[in-house]
This record gives structure tokens, C-alpha cells and sequence, in this order.
């Protein structure tokens, strides 16, 4: 009668940690899925850092050369110098349109 008893409460014990081990708090789905999350975050912050590097050169760029300055205010702003004449070009496509 003891065995059986022994044998029943190690047969409940196994499957409570095969339940924590495979579906509970800090199972193998759940660490998967912090693993994927992890490597999205990463993507992420990579994409952010090389988006910033480009920003920090562009603001050393414009803090030191003055033709910086100006291609992006002729780009950005539409700007010109005095004496210099604006001519806007139209795609005859888009004007049939």
C-alpha cells in the first residue's frame, strides 16, 4: 500500500515540473519567445545607431563647412542665391495626368 502511495505522489511531483517546464513561469516557450523579442530589440537599436551616426556627421558637417549649410538650405528650403534664376522643370507624363 506504501509503494503505491509513494508511487502516485512521484507521478503528481513529475508532472508539476514537467507542467513548469514546459508551459509555466520561465518555461521553454516563454524563454523562446524573450529570445525573439531580445533579437528584435537588437535589430532595432543597431538600425537606431547607424541612424545617429549619420545624424552626429551630418551636425559636424553643418557646424564646420559652410557648403553644407548652403546645399541644404538650396535642397531642404528651395533657396537661392541673389542674382541666380529659378527654373522649375514639369514632367509632361504627370501634367497629362
Amino acid at each position: 500500500m506504501r509503494y503505491k502511495i509513494y508511487t502516485i505522489l512521484l507521478i503528481i511531483l513529475l508532472f508539476g515540473l514537467q507542467y513548469r517546464l514546459w508551459i509555466g513561469e520561465g518555461s521553454f516557450a516563454e524563454v523562446h519567445a524573450l529570445q525573439q523579442q531580445l533579437a528584435e530589440q537588437q535589430d532595432k537599436l543597431e538600425k537606431l545607431k547607424q541612424r545617429n551616426q549619420a545624424l552626429r556627421a551630418e551636425v559636424v558637417s553643418l557646424k564646420h563647412e559652410d557648403t553644407a549649410i548652403e546645399a541644404r538650405a538650396r535642397t531642404k528650403l528651395g533657396m537661392i542665391r541673389s542674382g541666380e534664376t529659378y527654373f522649375q522643370l514639369i514632367d509632361r507624363k504627370e501634367t497629362n495626368q
